[in-house]
């Protein structure tokens, strides 16, 4: 022991001896030093179970409906070498961009697909950390481990989906607007500054979040009348009109930069505006997805079928965070009271539009995290540590929630969250295919027939498949034979009526809403996969 105390001692000396010849950098390393103290081990470990949440089998389920379409998208921009912005698809092109990055150096697979989303929401969480200078380390903390173990944010956020960059640029925003008024310094300018351009960059629906921000600003005025805030006065800001030409410079030229496709598709840029006539038509009449106003406190709250508990409530830490904001008047920070007021407006925002789709909670709870957070300095002392017991009890759940939803029910369609989900079905078709053609590319070539409609998320995982056919509408190849086909329910029999080759054969359902679809297998190509087994279909010509 005295010799590795020894060892040591000497190891030390000789770092602190190396250190004294540069002097810049010793200073460096002792300021990290203590900044790593003062933070703990706690934002890391915060941080690192989001990490562990999100990516942990990231490939269990396959690509939803919206990814397959989304990275249909990318194909098209790489077919096209530009992205030909469309007003009625109310999203931005930024996502688009970033996935053909991701797929360009990581291939086209659904790791590759969702990889940038992933980081993002990771990126959501250290972004809610950062908000312990306006709000306290407590609260920040409570609410970044409340969006960690959230199951909205997880199943989403491992989802190749706009919603969550229009979670990170709306969180930038705010982060920017309080801290411009809290310290007022050239870095919350542009906080706010890339906020915006990054909502307007996801999704159409930021006009939402950019409304509720104003309206939050003379309510709060109103709150701090009738009950002043001690933090109420603006700090003296400290930047520049050049500061804030140059951020709204930048912001513009990369907004201009993405819709415009690159300088390749200017009428894109006119899009921006041209796209809520339809919008607003969508939201108002639901086209299939409306739903009532209390839809999304529904879907926070605990669910009881015949007495039995479905799950105990997605989102237990949001769902008290709306109560909390009831008591939003006894906040004494400035930014907690804002904030409480902004997540109300988009709430109800939220609750007045028709069109409503599960993933779009995680674009408007994520504030309610922070007055759930913030219970602490509502509740008198002598029930603070019932509070803490009852926030673990909240936290659990949800963990408990999103473990047993994203590795275990992940593609259930009684699962609210699971909505319009592609059934496992389809690896039925796409697993013995894709081995095939990994195996030896020559497959690549196989000819193929879907005969049927809405096949996303089929479009892109056989994207690499250039001889094969998608019909609806009562299209037809003029040669039905194929080495594999995908055909629905009611155009069976006219197929089968008109085959020749024998078939393995299987049913097969893409996703929920959708009738069986019957697949066939060429016996020629896929026997290898069907060991001792006669074709199921012997067409005409097949003896």
């Amino acid at each position: 022991m005295r010799l590795v105390r020894e060892i040591l001692k000497t190891e030390i000396k000789t770092e602190e001896n190396a250190l004294a010849d540069f002097p810049l950098l010793r200073d460096q390393l002792e300021t990290w030093r203590t900044r790593f103290a003062a933070a703990g081990w706690t934002p890391w470990l915060i941080l690192g179970l989001a990490v562990l949440l999100r990516f942990f089998w990231l490939g269990i389920k396959p690509p939803h409906f919206d990814e397959g379409i989304n990275g249909w998208f990318v194909d098209q921009l790489v077919k096209n070498g530009y992205y030909k912005y469309d007003p009625t698809n109310y999203h931005g092109p930024l996502h688009f961009y970033v996935l053909l990055l991701s797929e360009s150096l990581f291939g086209r697979n659904v790791w590759a697909l969702r990889l940038p989303v992933v980081l993002v929401s990771i990126g959501c969480v250290w972004l809610t950390l950062k908000f312990e200078a306006l709000v306290g380390r407590t609260v920040s903390r409570m609410a970044a481990l409340a969006m960690t173990v959230s199951p909205a944010f997880v199943f989403y956020g491992r989802y190749s989906i706009h919603e969550v960059w229009l979670v990170l640029f709306s969180m930038m925003f705010i982060f920017g607007l309080l801290g411009l008024w809290k310290f007022g310094t050239p870095n919350y300018l542009w906080h706010a500054g890339m906020g915006v351009a990054g909502m307007i960059l996801s999704k159409e629906t930021y006009i939402i979040h950019l409304g509720c921000a104003a309206l939050a600003i003379p309510t709060l005025m109103i709150s701090n009348k009738l009950n002043p805030l001690p933090d109420a006065k603006p700090a003296r800001q400290t930047w520049t009109y050049v500061d804030l030409a140059i951020v709204s410079g930048v912001g513009i030229a990369i907004i201009v930069f993405f819709y415009s496709g690159t300088f390749f598709h200017w009428s894109g840029v006119k899009g921006i505006w041209q796209a809520y006539k339809p919008w607003f038509a969508t939201g108002e009449q639901g086209h299939g997805h409306e739903k009532p106003w209390y839809y999304w406190l529904k879907l926070m709250a605990p669910s009881f079928e015949k007495g039995r508990a479905d799950y105990l409530g997605y989102e237990l830490p949001a769902l008290a965070g709306i109560v909390l904001c009831l008591f939003c008047q006894s906040f004494k920070n400035f930014s907690l009271r804002y904030l409480a007021i902004y997540s109300i407006g988009t709430l109800v925002a939220y609750s007045y539009v028709n069109y409503k789709t599960p993933w779009c909670i995680i674009s408007f709870i994520w504030p309610f995290l922070f007055t759930f957070g913030a219970a602490v300095l509502l509740i008198p002392p002598r029930f603070l540590r019932a509070t803490y017991v009852v926030s673990a009890i909240f936290l659990c759940v949800s963990l408990g929630s999103t473990i047993w939803l994203n590795y275990f029910r992940c593609t259930t369609d009684t699962e609210p969250y699971v909505y319009v989900q592609t059934y496992n079905d389809i690896y039925k078709l796409t697993k013995p295919l894709l081995q095939l053609a990994k195996r030896n590319p020559v497959y690549y070539q196989l000819t193929g027939h879907l005969i049927r409609s809405s096949v996303y998320p089929l479009p892109w995982i056989l994207g690499d498949f250039p001889n094969v056919g998608y019909y609806e509408h009562g299209n037809m190849p003029q040669n039905l034979d194929a080495d594999f086909l995908l055909v629905e329910q009611d155009k069976i029999k006219e197929v089968e009526s008109k085959l020749k080759n024998a078939y393995y054969t299987d049913t097969l359902t893409i996703r929920n809403y959708q009738d069986l679809s019957k697949l066939y297998l060429s016996a020629k190509v896929f026997r290898e996969f069907f060991p001792g087994r006669s074709p199921d279909f012997a067409g005409k010509g097949s003896g």
